[in-house]
């Protein structure tokens, strides 16, 4: 049977089932809405009353930059943003009315006169001309077929071609209108329409095809949506029949001027009108990015990282992202363009989007762990590499924060933070001193080069390191011996501890397994043996630099629901990892190696000495490089900010990066937070007690 007969046969039911029921119309909303002889019809959506009064549209979220305006991506699965009935032009209003349901403002859900109109010309001309839907009734079926929590089953029921479905749409309708008010379901219409072209609701479809927001639309840009409405998927001008667009338009305009809403004069201007789309697309999804900040998709890809990993926003990852792509977030995240232009701009400096290795950087902002920069020299897309170019110039891969494919790199000397963490914590102040030999034997097991006769025998890298350091100057020049000493007197597993506490992860499996089964044993950890990203570096750092509070990197500044409601997995989440004092002691040591002077002045020397000239401003750091000089890592921080970046070949660890690089990582670290804190005021570093720094003690943990 054919969908016009069926139309018919339908009309001519519902048509007699109001007939009879037409002296008593004033008791019809009742009798259709709580009638007992309707009641096994509504048993499959015993709860659809709420879900008609707040629809569960899905809605697209939006992604910003820490402006609150500037738009990153946005995550959808239906193009869709909800609108109050008063950002909606009022021509929109009268066209969508006079388009779908003049009387819409007369009947109370259900068309009396309409059933009857339509039955009469569907009688007369033999096909289905007029339908009898109202405006109401057309909102209970597109609610009740997008309705998430319904099975399939249910949803599918909700819109098939039968009796019993126009009497259910009936009697939700007359219910419905007893609850809302005209311009409430209307809103609620204009926003869960379906325009074609992917936009669903009305300032979805403004933008899609004008570029605008819904409160700007002209008469004949009004007429053509409203037009679209009944035939979004043939009538779609962009993609589908212009020329039916047009005409439906024709039809929309006629019906303002029928109805006395449109002067006749104005209908015909806009009628003569040619079609004038400007298409926009609303991206989604972070390869969707603009093509001028691609660099933004790795900071965008992060984020959705850590949106999977929030319990907050569902069970399981497809539930978080369903969550995403559905909830009508808006997001305003801790990315600042400008500085992560700065810092795109200082990494290319030093390899070009072409080159094998790459300069993957951090930037991160103390006492919160909000994530300000996150660059690489790549281009972020999915777009095929030459043949053995794995991950350059394109890319998808987390280079800067991990995960996936990426275990990370060796980061060398910066790890000696942890072990010197540690020994403040055990008691051992900053003045602890070793006569450094060249080379030292330990009492850890090893193999290969770095090994005597079994043991682990690290040595310096020069021999003008050899003599008696404290924590100050060990640290500052990078002594291998004094810091392999210093592991053997605190333990390997508690700087190993120390290193987990403050943010540092094991992607590698073999890094996991020594962290829980061999910590006790590792002492080369110290150096920086185990694989790690700028982002775990730079947080960590990040903890010294707040006074031992170390805050979960985070991606947002704030995130608001649909409604507006604030969403408490923004806030940072952060914790007192170590003693204050004890971190104060690290930062002061710290500052030795770039070229500072401690509280104390203790510091002699270190291996980036000109940053602190560069930056003009107290800063401290660390320089590491691995066996080989395969990576070269650099990480400074002030009490404000910390930069991690580390020069590393991702796709093949062997292919060193060589020294030279060291002193470029240095130059662009500095660059990056001198840029970023232009308008900061400069502040110092608060010094450690005379006791953590001068005095043998007891633990001083407990913060």
């Amino acid at each position: 049977m054919t969908r016009a007969r069926l139309d018919k046969l339908f009309t001519v039911l519902i048509a007699g089932v109001l007939a009879g029921l037409a002296l008593a119309v004033a008791a019809l909303p009742a009798a259709l809405v709580f009638g007992i002889g309707f009641s096994a019809l509504a048993a499959p959506y015993s709860e659809l009353p709420n879900t008609l009064r707040t629809p569960p549209t899905p809605q697209r979220s939006n992604l910003y930059a820490n402006d609150g305006t500037t738009l990153i991506t946005s995550f959808y699965q239906e193009d869709r943003v909800d609108v109050p009935l008063a950002d909606v032009a009022p021509v929109m209003r009268q066209a969508v009315i006079a388009a779908e349901d003049t009387r819409f403002h007369e009947h109370s859900g259900v068309d009396l006169r309409g059933v009857v109109r339509a039955f009469t010309v569907n009688q007369g001309t033999g096909e289905t001309r007029q339908g009898a839907s109202t405006l109401t009734m057309q909102y209970v079926r597109n609610v009740l077929s997008n309705d998430p929590r319904l099975s399939e089953r249910q949803r599918a029921a909700a819109t098939e071609m039968t009796t019993a479905r126009k009497i259910q749409e009936m009697r939700y309708a007359l219910a419905l209108e007893r609850e809302l008010t005209k311009d409430e379901i209307l809103a609620r219409y204009l926003n869960i329409a379906y325009f074609g072209a992917g936009a669903y609701g009305v300032a979805a479809a403004s933008r899609r095809y004008f570029s605008k927001p819904p409160a700007e639309l002209t008469l004949a840009e009004a007429a053509l949506l409203a037009g679209l409405v009944r035939s979004p998927h043939t009538d779609d001008p962009i993609n589908g029949d212009a020329d039916a667009a047009l005409a439906r338009r024709a039809y929309v305009l006629d019906r303002l001027v029928e109805s006395g809403q449109v002067p006749a004069e104005a209908a015909d201007r806009a009628r003569a009108e040619q079609l004038k789309l400007r298409p926009s697309q609303t991206p989604n999804d972070c390869t969707a990015v603009p093509a001028e900040h691609n660099d933004w998709g790795f900071f965008c890809d992060w984020f959705t990282r850590w949106w999977n990993a929030q319990p907050a926003f569902g069970a399981t990852v497809d539930e978080r992202q369903r969550t995403l792509r559905r909830g009508g977030f808006s997001i305003v995240s801790s990315l600042d363009p400008a500085v992560q232009r700065a810092t795109t701009e200082q990494v290319r400096r030093i390899y070009s989007v072409d080159d094998r290795r790459a300069a993957p950087t951090a930037v991160v902002q103390p006492g919160t762990g909000r994530v300000l920069a996150m660059a690489v020299n790549r281009n972020y897309g999915v777009a095929a590499n030459p043949a053995g170019q794995k991950n350059h110039p394109n890319t998808v891969n987390q280079l800067v924060a991990g995960g996936g494919a990426i275990e990370g790199y060796q980061a060398g000397s910066t790890f000696k933070v942890f072990t010197m963490l540690a020994a403040l914590e055990s008691g051992l102040p900053l003045s602890t001193e070793f006569d450094a030999p060249e080379r030292i034997v330990t009492d850890y097991s090893a193999s290969g080069a770095a090994s005597c006769d079994g043991y682990w025998c690290p040595r310096n890298a020069s021999a003008s390191m050899d003599g008696p350091h404290t924590m100050w100057t060990a640290f500052g020049e990078s002594v291998n011996t004094y810091f392999a000493w210093l592991t053997e007197r605190v333990g390997a597993d508690r700087v190993v501890e120390m290193a987990e506490r403050l943010g540092i992860a094991f992607r590698s499996e073999d890094d996991a397994r020594l962290a829980r089964h061999g910590a006790r044993e590792w002492g080369p950890f110290t150096l920086g043996v185990s694989a790690t990203t700028p982002l775990d570096l730079a947080g960590a750092y990040a903890a010294v630099a707040a006074e031992g509070s170390w805050c979960a990197p985070l991606p947002v500044v704030s995130i608001a629901d649909a409604a507006g409601r604030p969403v408490a997995a923004a806030r940072p989440h952060c914790r007192q990892a170590v003693d204050a004092d004890v971190a104060r002691a690290a930062a002061d040591a710290a500052r030795c190696a770039v070229g500072d002077q401690s509280m104390y002045r203790e510091c002699d020397g270190g291996t980036a000495e000109g940053l602190r000239r560069q930056l003009g401003r107290p800063v401290a750091g660390k320089t590491g490089s691995s066996d080989g000089y395969a990576t070269e890592t650099v990480v400074a921080f002030t009490p404000q900010l910390a930069v991690a970046s580390i020069a590393a070949n991702p796709d093949d660890p062997r292919d060193a990066v060589g020294q030279r690089v060291q002193r470029q990582l240095v130059e662009a670290v500095g660059e990056v937070l001198a840029f970023a804190l232009r308008d900061e005021p400069v502040r110092d570093f608060v010094p450690p007690s005379e006791a953590t720094a001068f005095q043998l003690t007891g633990s001083r943990a407990g913060n």
